[in-house]
């Protein structure tokens, strides 16, 4: 990947990065199917995205969106009986072979190997009785069970001195509960690199940490993705965040893709009427009033037969409600699913 050029819109600030991008992860019409009591509902229905090796791509909507859902899919980790339609390929090892439709046995080869996982609260996801290290451990020996002892523990070391953990040997040799929220969540960043992955997915890293915090995790993270070429989905319901990892962005609601294009083209000229709702609704440095977006997203087992969004948007127009808009190319690399474009 070739240098950035960095831009800042209002109190966004972000890299823009040239030069070409080798294709790493392609999705394309992926879809969920969730069984419950008043039927087969939809978290994830047809969405298509692509991310590069050393690129990162910013997943963003409201909780309830199909973001984690989506995340869960792409890692074989979704809840028993769900239905998995579309395509999610890997180049390399797995080329030619569709994720969704792998079963357990070859999702344990992908799983920590070739994708890993950050998860959003680090306290819930580390075994709060065993050690950091020996957890660690635990990842490296799930696929290379003969590895020698000796070579685990330089491996578990030198993981945690890639996540910038501090004195990496003594807090290997701690709980998690003798650890601070940052050293947990830098701590899964180790546990995740541990297998060598090439595309990792960060769950909303920074929930619960303070802004300092906060600020070093996502510069690890950009660190980590320049220096390994690891291929990044950052998930996130703040555009303020995403705006300094990524250099492109996805807007999903009620389970697919709304908008998507470059950080500083979606952030600076949103196209769909949600995406500009969540940069009105986002805090900014200058004190202004924040308007937040009326209504909650919808049901997944009541959804409108048109946009999702038409009930909660200001700009609906009749044609809104009478069928669900396609993306439309705004630019070469930006689409919105909105009849306004």
């Amino acid at each position: 990947m070739g240098k950035g050029r960095e831009f800042r819109i209002s109190s966004f600030a972000f890299r823009v990065y040239d030069g070409r991008v080798d294709k790493l992860l392609e999705v394309r019409g992926l879809t969920v199917e969730l069984a419950t009591a008043a039927g087969w509902v939809r978290p994830v229905n047809g969405v298509s995205l692509g991310i590069g090796a050393g690129e990162a791509l910013g997943l963003v909507g409201e909780s309830g969106s199909g973001k984690t859902m989506l995340a869960l899919a792409l890692m074989g980790l979704l809840p028993e009986g769900a239905r998995v339609g579309g395509e999610a390929r890997l180049d390399g090892q797995f080329s030619g072979k569709n994720l969704a439709g792998l079963g357990e046995r070859d999702w344990r080869a992908v799983r920590g190997r070739e994708i890993a996982m950050v998860f959003q609260e680090p306290m819930t996801s580390l075994n709060p009785v065993m050690r950091v290290g020996a957890q660690i451990a635990e990842a490296i020996r799930a696929h290379e069970p003969e590895l020698p002892t000796a070579e685990v523990q330089r491996r578990v070391l030198a993981a945690l001195e890639r996540a910038a953990v501090p004195e990496p040997r003594d807090r290997a040799a701690q709980f998690p509960h003798q650890l601070s929220g940052g050293l947990r969540q830098r701590a899964m960043i180790a546990m995740a690199l541990a297998g060598g992955p090439r595309l990792l997915i960060a769950d909303e890293p920074t929930t619960a940490l303070d802004v300092t915090v906060q600020k070093q995790i996502l510069d690890l993270l950009d660190t980590l993705r320049r220096e390994l070429r690891l291929g990044l989905l950052f998930i996130t319901h703040d555009l303020g965040v995403v705006a300094q990892v990524a250099g492109r962005v996805a807007v999903m609601y009620a389970g697919r893709i709304v908008e998507e294009g470059p950080a500083h083209e979606v952030l600076a000229r949103p196209r769909h009427p949600y995406t500009a709702g969540l940069l009105a609704a986002s805090p900014r440095l200058r004190r202004s009033k924040l308007a937040p977006i009326p209504g909650t997203v919808p049901q997944l087992t009541a959804l409108p037969p048109g946009c999702a969004f038409e009930p909660r948007c200001a700009q609906r127009r009749p044609e809104c409600a009478a069928a669900l808009p396609e993306l439309r190319a705004v630019s070469a690399d930006h689409a919105a699913r909105c009849v306004l474009v």
